[in-house]
């Protein structure tokens, strides 16, 4: 993932120091790409610990179609926690988008459905693709989240909003689109939460995996993370060899994947680098 500490080494050394929503200030750069090959290993960060559980259960409820955070927190997940009402209301982010987009005229699509059954039966398809930016249920930045997901609105806007596959010579590639990147705590988890994706996809579509491309917007590091302690202890270390992934059957649907069907052979990161969120 060196890739990844070259990125954070630019924003770090070459980004403007700007304002954001959140108040706690950014360090950012506009317009960057990193590419992965994922036939050189699984891109999970090795150089501070990335939370396996977390990431795994995630997707799958993004697949599931929820946006309930309690069926989350059932699996002691609790990345949502800051932004869900007190009975798991997050409003229609993204496991609503990519499952159950509501057009004006009140048809309901499924985009991953539609996804895979175009991979499958037209591959060279320039079509093949997801988004979760829907202007119509954004929030509305002037009340919180939770009062957003009251309203029936996004509790947080997309941040990782449209991702496009390519199949070519037998092997299935992703491009992620990231119009707002947290670059040391968020971003690990997206290479690594898309790339799974990935893999679940071409094993249904029995195809191989090809590249990860990962393009930002607006990609940044919080100012409270630009300390000794957190950016320069994480580009202080060198990575160590990537793990693998092993997936322990194909289910009948992408839709139908368990957490015990996935497995993360060989990960053995650095010890985890504790940062603040900024909410």
């Amino acid at each position: 993932m060196q890739v990844y500490l070259e990125l954070l080494r630019e924003v770090y050394a070459h980004g403007s120091d700007r304002s954001d929503r959140t108040g706690v200030g950014t360090r950012s750069l506009f317009g960057r790409q990193i590419r992965v090959d994922l036939q050189a290993g699984f891109p999970l960060l090795t150089t501070k610990r990335v939370h396996i559980k977390s990431l795994i259960h995630e997707l799958l409820w993004f697949l599931a179609g929820s946006t309930d955070n309690r069926a989350l927190n059932a699996h002691d997940v609790h990345i949502w926690d800051h932004w869900a009402t007190a009975d798991g209301a997050l409003g229609p982010i993204y496991g609503a988008q990519w499952r159950s987009w509501r057009g004006a005229d009140g048809l309901v699509i499924d985009q991953l459905a539609e996804l895979v059954a175009t991979i499958r039966t037209r591959p060279q398809s320039r079509r093949l693709v997801v988004t979760a930016w829907n202007p119509a249920d954004l929030p509305d930045e002037t009340i919180s989240p939770q009062d957003n997901a009251r309203a029936g609105r996004m509790a947080l806007a997309p941040c990782h909003c449209l991702f496009q596959f390519y199949v070519n010579d037998g092997r299935l590639s992703c491009q992620l689109y990231q119009r707002s990147a947290d670059l040391f705590i968020g971003v690990p988890f997206n290479i690594a939460s898309y790339a799974l994706l990935t893999h679940l996809l071409a094993a249904q579509c029995e195809l191989e995996v090809g590249e990860f491309i990962h393009t930002f917007g607006d990609v940044h590091l919080y100012q409270n993370h630009l300390t000794d302690e957190i950016v320069l202890a994480q580009l202080a270390r060198a990575p160590r060899p990537l793990p693998q992934l092993r997936l322990n059957r194909r289910p009948p649907s992408v839709f139908e994947y368990r957490f015990d069907d996935i497995d993360i052979i060989g990960y053995d990161p650095l010890p985890a680098i504790r940062a603040p969120l900024a909410v």
